[in-house]
């Protein structure tokens, strides 16, 4: 038996290294064809490499004539363009790669980059409400349906994952990260690059992935006041600690590229800032792909002050460390002039070209440019029923309860009068969520849609008022109807008559997301005046809540029995929303950013700082709080309810003092002591009680998603290792300092038990 298993070991470690091997000699061939191929380059072809443009012109249609898009045709037919973005769809593709490959003197293939935030065709969940799901394998499913779908259609390339970590609720891009806490930030990273791009390095040249794009790099989601595109100035610790983690754990995965961010950072824009690009990533990180901008963020450093021409705005962002241009026309219309007047070193040319060549290669571009351009595959996988099953899944585990009073939910299945109530309710727009490029508008399941498949309840729905008024695009501003209450006595008289009224109340799709902050955080147009009068008739309210970011209701939270938060969940969210109401899926979701009490409390987060006077221990005034509010959030981070009840006890460490490098193990029973069997999110903290720097009053440090039938127990074991014990200091290096620490467990950051050891 012990022969057997040494020979079974030895073959394993054979078989890894041979694939190590394996991995090393592909890396390896392919910097060779790099290097062949970049001595064959001329200038002009290198620069065009660096130049990504936006989809100009009808490709599968006659070249353009005049303007921009006849400029920009000419030089996909020179070789002066490496990437485009927004060209979607197998017979678009093939034609512009046709272009590039067989037009041009080397046939350099093109990177096709698309904004596949969450899901192609069919959606997903926004990003933050998948985080609330805390399930890594469910997430990384979403991802890999959404690269199945996007490369089935000639996309080789997502602008994704978002891994900014924000506290901000006001900021509209919260809806696209995976919320405030770097930890579980770093856990989703790791998941949606290996969903987008496969577990190991051979998995990228596979026709059903893409490469993926860390961004924003670094510290957007610390927008000073929550306003798009804004100063972000923050310390080293908080750069290192919480803005960083997500990025390094993306690098660490494989991510083959990075997008650089729209903020100053130390007074200098991302796109410029060699700090972030060169002495972090490309430096200390060894990242080897390649840095695309942000949109025109080269051109922008000119609004910045940091250049004062586009000429001068090329040559900061090259020699920062930026690889790729989008859509500033800054690199191809300045570099080559640079490097020939002597005022930029080839050797960054060079070295950009060399990052974007080996990512072609590493997607098996030079291989088949037109791998990715398969009508048939197109036609078998996007919008199949497979994806919008995975989708369904996702949305259903995406839905955290946030009060349940007098067990309102779940509804009867039979013999309940329910009335449906609220402008989102049959809305099929909506909930796709804001970047939802290659979705067909109003091709989500509403929530009428989804409860109506339950047909032995009486449903009655009204709408009560229009949210919004006019169009509602990606580009426009959203106008709410703030005047018109027509509909509210119809509302009220159906509600009337019903043994429970669910509303659907939040915020329009396009009003989160890029470009769309706030400086209130409630239900925007007349939606809380029609909460308000229907409670006044039936306060057997369930809210349903269909939102992008944290909002504040205080009045709901006071008064409304049952609130449900369901984000924007994509294609399939009244099914997911029906399923959850009536029982058949039992909520598990827990938040992945605080709910405030109100905008003032912004930005609020759990793992906050202790100050000076952290408690009213004089009985007197002068402690840090508010005088009109209490100071704790509406709903913590982490925080979710279920049909069924958890109980933990017996938390315990294996002991109670450790040598540095020694795992500290954590234990805890959990029991399902309710009537429903359900999932429970258990969270473990910490707090590194005295520090060379002030460390937050606790910090997620390890999660676990447990299934227990009802009356069924588990014991839960964590271990602690010294890189969930240390921190970064001011100039970026780890350190594990010994010292008490606290350990917290419990169903969410502020309903937790402890313990304490010490690491000598």
């Amino acid at each position: 038996m012990k022969k057997s298993l040494l020979i079974l070991t030895l073959l394993s470690l054979a078989s890894a290294n041979a694939q190590k091997s394996n991995a090393m000699n592909t890396k390896e061939a392919i910097n060779k064809k790099v290097e062949v191929l970049l001595n064959k380059m001329t200038l002009e072809e290198k620069v065009g490499q660096m130049n990504q443009y936006n989809g100009f012109w009808e490709v599968t249609g006659p070249a353009p004539k005049g303007g921009d898009a006849e400029k920009k045709y000419e030089h996909l037919r020179k070789g002066w363009v490496g990437s485009m973005l927004t060209v979607r769809g197998t017979g678009q593709v093939r034609a512009v790669q046709k272009i590039a490959v067989e037009q041009t003197r080397l046939g350099i293939p093109l990177i096709i980059g698309f904004d596949v935030i969450h899901g192609y065709k069919t959606l997903s969940p926004i990003p933050l409400a998948e985080a609330a799901s805390w399930d890594l394998e469910a997430i990384k499913k979403s991802t890999q349906v959404a690269a199945d779908e996007a490369s089935a259609s000639g996309i080789n390339w997502t602008f994704g994952p978002n891994v900014d970590v924000s506290r901000e609720a006001r900021w509209g891009r919260v809806m696209e990260g995976a919320g405030e806490d770097p930890y579980l930030g770093s856990k989703i990273a790791i998941a949606r690059v290996q969903g987008f791009q496969g577990d190991t390095e051979d998995d990228l040249a596979k026709v059903n992935t893409i490469a993926a794009c860390a961004k924003h790099f670094a510290g957007y989601g610390f927008a000073e006041s929550g306003k798009e595109y804004n100063t972000v100035d923050i310390s080293n610790a908080t750069l290192y600690n919480t803005v960083l983690p997500p990025f390094k754990a993306a690098n660490d995965a494989g991510v083959r590229t990075f997008m650089n961010s729209f903020n100053i950072l130390n007074g200098i824009p991302a796109t410029g800032n060699s700090f972030l690009q060169r002495d972090i990533l490309k430096g200390k990180w060894k990242f080897d792909g390649f840095v695309i901008t942000d949109w025109a963020s080269v051109r922008e450093m000119i609004n910045h002050g940091f250049a004062k021409d586009g000429k001068e705005a090329t040559k900061k962002a090259v020699e920062a460390g930026a690889d790729m241009d989008m859509e500033s026309h800054l690199y191809v219309a300045e570099l080559v002039n640079l490097v020939n007047e002597g005022k930029v070193d080839i050797k960054f040319i060079d070295d950009a070209v060399r990052r974007i060549l080996r990512v072609k290669y590493e997607l098996g571009l030079f291989d088949n440019p037109y791998k990715y351009c398969d009508a048939a595959r197109e036609k078998q996988v996007v919008g199949s029923a497979y994806n919008h099953e995975a989708v369904l899944d996702m949305a259903k585990k995406s839905i955290v309860l946030l009060k349940n009073d007098n067990n309102l939910l779940p509804l009867k299945k039979s013999g309940q009068k329910i009335a449906l109530i609220g402008p989102l309710a049959n809305d099929k727009n909506s909930p796709l969520g804001s970047w939802r490029i290659a979705a067909e508008d109003n091709s989500a399941v509403s929530v009428l849609e989804g409860m109506q498949r339950y047909k032995d309840n009486a449903l009655t729905f009204e709408k009560g008022a229009d949210l919004t008024i006019g169009k509602t695009t990606f580009v426009d501003e959203v106008v709410f109807n703030t005047t018109d209450k027509s509909g509210f006595e119809a509302a009220k008289n159906t509600a009337k008559n019903a043994d429970v009224v669910v509303m659907v109340l939040g915020e329009h799709g396009f009003q989160s997301g890029e470009a769309r902050s706030r400086t209130t955080l409630d239900l925007p147009g007349v939606q809380q005046e029609l909460l308000e009068e229907i409670y006044k008739v039936n306060s057997n309210i369930v809210l349903v809540l269909n939102n992008g970011r944290p909002l504040a209701l205080p009045w709901a939270a006071e008064h409304i029995p049952a609130i449900v938060e369901a984000w924007q969940l994509g294609t399939e969210t009244g099914n997911a929303v029906a399923q959850v109401l009536y029982g058949d899926y039992n909520p598990s979701g827990k938040l992945p950013m605080s709910f405030p009490r109100n905008v003032g409390q912004c930005p609020i987060y759990y793992n906050h700082f202790n100050t000076g006077r952290p408690t009213n221990s004089e009985n007197n005034v002068f402690w840090s709080h508010y005088t009109d509010v209490d100071k704790t959030p509406q709903w913590p981070f982490g925080f979710g309810l279920s049909y069924t009840k958890f109980e933990y006890k017996n938390l315990k460490l294996n002991q109670s003092e450790y040598k540095k490098g020694e795992k500290v193990t954590v234990t805890l029973e959990i029991a399902n002591v309710g009537d429903y069997d359900g999932k429970e999110v258990v969270q473990l903290y910490i707090q590194d009680i005295v520090a060379s720097l002030a460390r937050p009053v606790k910090e997620l440090k390890g999660f676990e998603l447990v299934a227990l039938k009802k009356g069924e127990s588990k014991t839960v074991t964590f271990n602690l290792s010294e890189k969930e014990l240390g921190f970064y200091d001011n100039n970026g290096n780890y350190l594990v300092e010994p010292g008490q620490f606290k350990v917290f467990v419990g169903t969410n950051s502020d309903d937790v038990k402890a313990a304490t050891f010490e690491l000598k």
